[in-house]
């Protein structure tokens, strides 16, 4: 079975949570301007160097095809 590509969106981190967990939201494009929260961890290459999140960043997230609740930050974005 292929593994599927992730889903990559910018969101803002909203509230940080223990165990380096935190809660972005995402506007969705479209006339509804919906906003949609996931449940995100920090990538490995993040954890490593340090690199401190902290609510009100702008983050790239990769969501899962399968679970769009769930996902991982892999940038953070300067001012």
């Amino acid at each position: 079975m292929a593994k599927t590509e992730s889903i990559q969106i910018e969101a803002v981190v909203i509230k940080a949570l223990p165990n380096a967990m935190f809660m972005v939201e995402a506007e969705m494009e479209g006339e509804g301007k919906a906003k949609h929260q996931a449940l995100c961890t920090i990538a490995g290459k993040m954890r490593k160097y340090y690199i401190r999140i902290l609510p009100g960043d702008r983050v790239t997230v990769e969501l899962s095809p399968y679970d769009l609740t769930r996902g991982r930050i892999t940038y953070r974005h300067r001012n």
